[in-house]
């Protein structure tokens, strides 16, 4: 299987397969477009009659190494992986490498599009105990086999409303890292109403990660994510955000904005997070229900595209001005990317990462919890709602015959499990509206890294 696509002034033959990526000239791509549909004799004649200036001794020379390249395994390659796809996920059953934490399910905004209900998933508001958080590390300790590394978030809600526990909660863990020969790896997730001084050296210590919310431009931001006086953050928390990223230095974080009816011109978002200094962006699109106000639509589509490819150019741009910065679903790494077992199974949800609610019940990730059939079990006794653990443990990319044909399966392993059950009501179903925006973003990333490449050997 291959795509065929052109972008950022590049012809890009993408073979699916083997990952292998061709820039080519304009012969080359209609060649290569009608290679496995018609002769040799019938692709000359279509080529001079497109491409005067072309002789057929060149069409033939074109063909000639288009068919090394296939013999190479580097186009036109078969699908080997199917038949590994459902023993992937058994030979890693049972081991737990990452667990979300829902330190709190409760929160000081009141965002009207939160996928959580205003932080407490559609049930009560609650705190998780220190109790508990140990509990929940002694729970992923004991079931990561032998994994050393290990990732814990913490979530909510707003994580920040039980600082002193996350603290004391950190404590623990760096005290069983050591008796159990682990090594704990944490993010902190933050609406940054919270941020203080001594939270941002605690992360900044702590943190391998933060992940920092801010939609962007004033007016979007506090469109949605206000207070319960309906009063906007905005103000509130950049100033909060600007230092603490100044003071993380060169440690990993993201801003995360949300996309949504309301700005499907993100674009000038992330121009807004530029200007305030930020350089790790991401921007996600909404989940809600597709009849809530904010749901993406239809019409948002073309726009949202391409906004897409615009933010592309962004950062080609940039990139040539010595001024670059990361666009979170644009990171791709073609030379060394995800391994085959993430390319077909996907984040793990349900079987190597889930959700810790502040009881300690156990569900298939965030977006899940709250959804009472989807519940695993808990800390204590373990996983034994076995009939949803191997319902996502047999969800891959080669389980959804829409993903059959697409190009972009390897790079999404199927999608988001939560999206699909939201919009399907099945784990195995697919979001199509995301696999749209999907598509268009792994093209710009595709396109980017090859033109980064062309400048590189060109420099």
């Amino acid at each position: 299987m291959i795509h065929c696509y052109k972008l950022g002034g590049l012809n890009i033959v993408l073979d699916v397969y083997s990952g292998s990526v061709h820039l080519v000239d304009e012969v080359a791509y209609d060649i290569i477009e009608m290679y496995e549909h018609y002769s040799r004799q019938e692709i000359t004649a279509k080529i001079i009659e497109k491409h005067s200036e072309i002789t057929p001794n060149e069409v033939n020379e074109c063909c000639d190494d288009i068919e090394s390249l296939k013999s190479a395994g580097k186009l036109f390659t078969e699908d080997t992986f199917k038949p590994m796809a459902g023993d992937l996920k058994k030979k890693s059953a049972g081991v737990i490498k990452a667990l979300c934490l829902h330190v709190a399910h409760t929160c000081n905004l009141n965002c009207s599009y939160c996928f959580a209900s205003q932080g407490k998933y559609h049930g009560d508001r609650a705190i998780m105990s220190l109790e508990v958080g140990k509990r929940a590390l002694d729970f992923l300790i004991e079931n990561s086999q032998g994994r050393t590394n290990l990732e814990v978030d913490f979530f909510g809600g707003e994580p920040l409303m039980n600082f002193d526990m996350i603290k004391e909660l950190v404590a623990y863990a760096r005290k069983r890292e050591k008796e159990a020969h682990k090594n704990f790896r944490f993010t902190l997730t933050t609406n940054g109403v919270l941020v203080d001084d001594d939270v941002i050296d605690f992360a900044n210590r702590e943190m391998s990660n933060v992940v920092l919310s801010l939609d962007g431009r004033k007016e979007v931001h506090d469109r949605f994510r206000v207070d319960y006086n309906g009063n906007g953050s905005w103000e509130k928390i950049v100033p909060k955000f600007q230092r603490f990223v100044e003071k993380r230095g060169n440690k990993n974080y993201y801003m995360r904005g949300t996309f949504t009816h309301a700005n499907p011109d993100f674009l000038n978002d992330i121009k807004e997070m530029l200007r305030l200094g930020f350089t790790e962006l991401s921007m996600e699109p909404v989940v809600c229900a597709g009849d809530d106000p904010s749901a993406l639509t239809a019409e948002d589509l073309p726009i949202v595209l391409k906004q897409y490819e615009e933010l592309a150019e962004l950062m080609l741009n940039r990139h040539r001005e010595g001024k670059p910065f990361t666009f979170y679903h644009y990171m791709l790494d073609l030379k060394n990317g995800p391994c085959i077992y993430k390319r077909i199974s996907g984040c793990g949800s349900g079987t190597e990462y889930m959700a810790v609610t502040p009881w300690g019940d156990l569900y298939p990730c965030h977006q899940f919890v709250g959804e009472e059939k989807f519940k695993l079990g808990n800390i204590w006794t373990g996983v034994d709602n076995i009939a949803v653990q191997n319902e996502f443990a047999s969800c891959n990319v080669y389980t959804r015959p829409e993903c059959s044909d697409c190009w972009a399966k390897l790079y999404c392993s199927g999608g988001c499990a939560a999206n699909a059950y939201h919009a399907t009501g099945s784990v195995n179903g697919v979001y199509s509206y995301g696999c749209e925006l999907f598509r268009k973003r792994m093209e710009c990333a595709i396109m980017l890294e090859a033109a980064k490449t062309i400048d590189s050997k060109v420099d």
